[in-house]
């Protein structure tokens, strides 16, 4: 059976910090395959410095290679880019691939809250990583309760990369250099398009 890890998310841009965890999971998890999907309409957080859908897809693909491997699942669906949804259209489509959805430290913590979670975690297994030393107890308490709700779950203790995409865009607005926290294709994208400079 084959493994597929999923890994959704605003990738407003994808960075540095996105690849390590997605490439530690995949590691661990014995994956051959890790879908980075942009989300068309986040539905968990106001985003006021969206780059387009098409570019942030764009980025995605620049930064795809080896395991890693892009899809515009979620950019083609109109309406809130829920997770259920894109879990259930990726086992239609590959029925036989067992799915494991990569998250981060918070959002892992506020699965409860998502759109339709049951159905997630019929679908799929759960993996989150700390990003902080405290942070790995809070997620495997959190993961006993969500295996309560018949979740199946994994925690990896992979070493945070300390970059995020806020961070990033005030470096492209102040001038500053991104070299070492996006790929190279990714920094020459966002110079190219003129990206995050208001």
């Amino acid at each position: 059976m084959q493994k597929i890890a999923v890994f959704g998310g605003t990738f407003n841009p994808i960075h540095n910090g996105h690849l390590h965890l997605a490439a530690g999971f995949a590691k661990a998890l014995g994956a051959e395959k890790v879908l980075l999907i942009p989300a068309r309409v986040p539905p968990h957080k106001a985003a006021p410095d969206l780059a387009p859908a098409r570019d942030r897809l764009a980025m995605c693909r620049a930064a795809a290679g080896g395991v890693f491997e892009a899809s515009d699942l979620e950019i083609r669906r109109p309406g809130p880019s829920y997770t259920s949804n894109t879990l259930r259209e990726l086992k239609a489509l590959r029925p036989d691939a067992e799915l494991y959805l990569i998250t981060g430290e918070d959002m892992f913590l506020t699965l409860e809250q998502w759109h339709e979670p049951d159905v997630i975690f019929s679908l799929a297994t759960v993996c989150a990583a700390p990003r902080s030393e405290a942070g790995c107890g809070r997620l495997l308490e959190y993961a006993r309760a969500l295996r309560r709700r018949g979740a199946r779950t994994r925690v990896e203790n992979i070493a945070y990369l300390p970059i995020s995409s806020t961070g990033v865009r005030e470096a492209v607005r102040r001038g500053a250099g991104i070299a070492g926290l996006v790929p190279v294709p990714v920094e020459r994208y966002i110079r190219e398009h003129h990206l995050y400079l208001e």
